[in-house]
């Protein structure tokens, strides 16, 4: 029975500073930034406010959230938000998913090359389902996107891969009239597959050919042309994972789904089962035998490394849209979009700018932080600042 209120931040509060130090000059800024996050969000190290409720007098501390994106516990606002906005740029329309995987060699290179390889997969993955899409043997038409970047599989090893929500769909390449894909069918999964494996493939050698990769330790022969390409010839020949999942029910299917991949970190709290004796027992889904719920024990220190193998590089985007959902004109080629299906867009979500961030919690969750959990009858009210705790007095505690 999982112990109740197992966290990430417990783990990591206790083995953290023994870690940092048996592994200096081994850990990325980034890496460090989020484990202190993690460590410290909502503990008197980041401060608060002492609440009252108005009714009965009862009490209780708020300590302030890190809001480090790998936290499992500073998501849910964030989340809500995103989707929030999503909202009005759904269309009418069937909704797919397809995921883009690469094989072992490929993971291997971007392991050492975490930024690099990561935004290879995005280009390359942008690139082919825009260029099949345009083709008009499959559909003739511009799409667009969202394209949410994941580096973890089940057992938390290094696993990247791309999730991607697409209308099934797109407005055709004289912006004339709306293009629909086949019923239950987007787009040929063996032709992207092998249009994937040919561009990511071509981005790889021209960043050897410009020295942009780097190799280490068992891969630093990989700087000589001859030994990467024979590192590379086993993904060269075989068949990539490209697959599309059967598509959405409908827009409120597709905001559900983003709900639970776009702010996913590595592992969430609820999977968390036992941390006792110097190791971490989590539940992990084997997919190779039908999806059985298991249980795996890991050293403490093995269980953090393989979460910060998760820390994106500082600056990196994991959510990026692409074609008619691309930042820069979206607007006016959703509204295009909307003319061509002939319905009227939805409209423009208006907000108060000083809202309270309970009140807009409340508003995009459904769950109140104001009301007070014992008499069920007042509001709670802030009546102390508490300001952040100094390193030097000592480790930071949560406090419930």
């Amino acid at each position: 029975m999982r112990p109740a209120g197992l966290e990430l931040a417990e783990i990591f509060r206790q083995i953290g500073p023994e870690y940092r130090r048996d592994h200096a000059g081994a850990l990325s800024r980034a890496q460090l930034r989020a484990m202190s996050a993690i460590e410290r969000c909502r503990t008197a190290a980041l401060g608060g406010h002492v609440e009252q409720c108005d009714a009965c007098g009862h009490q209780r501390i708020a300590f302030n959230s890190c809001r480090d994106r790998h936290c499992p516990k500073c998501q849910s606002l964030t989340r809500a938000q995103w989707l929030e906005d999503r909202r009005a740029e759904l269309l009418p329309v069937e909704y797919f998913h397809v995921v883009f995987t690469v094989p072992q060699p490929i993971e291997a290179i971007a392991y050492q090359n975490k930024a690099l390889l990561y935004d290879m997969l995005f280009k390359a993955t942008a690139q082919t389902l825009r260029t099949i899409a345009a083709d008009p043997k499959h559909l003739g038409a511009e799409i667009g996107f969202i394209a949410v970047l994941h580096t973890w599989g089940q057992s938390l090893l290094h696993h990247p891969h791309l999730h991607c929500v697409v209308p099934g769909g797109g407005v055709s390449l004289d912006g004339k009239r709306w293009i629909a894909c086949r019923p239950g069918f987007f787009l040929p999964v063996r032709v992207l597959s092998r249009l994937f494996r040919r561009v990511l493939l071509e981005l790889l050698r021209a960043a050897f050919e410009r020295k942009a990769l780097k190799f280490f330790n068992a891969m630093a022969p990989l700087q000589e042309k001859q030994a990467f390409e024979r590192f590379l010839a086993p993904a060269a020949s075989t068949e990539w994972v490209v697959y599309a999942k059967a598509p959405f029910g409908g827009p409120e299917q597709v905001l559900e789904y983003l709900g639970r991949y776009t702010h996913r970190v590595a592992i969430a709290n609820s999977r968390l089962v036992d941390f006792s004796d110097g190791s971490v027992a989590f539940r992990w889904k084997d997919y190779r035998h039908e999806n059985k719920l298991k249980v795996m024990r890991l050293p403490a220190a093995e269980f953090t490394r393989r979460f910060l193998l998760h820390v994106l590089p500082s600056g990196l985007q994991r959510i990026r849209h692409y074609g008619l959902l691309a930042n820069r004109m979206r607007e006016a080629k959703l509204e295009r979009c909307h003319e061509l299906l002939g319905v009227e867009p939805p409209p423009p979500t208006e907000h108060d700018q000083d809202e309270d961030y309970r009140d807009r919690y409340l508003r995009l969750t459904g769950v109140s932080l104001v009301d007070c959990p014992v008499c069920k009858r007042g509001r709670m009210v802030c009546i102390e600042t508490l300001l952040p705790r100094p390193p030097a007095q000592g480790p930071p505690h949560g406090c419930s």
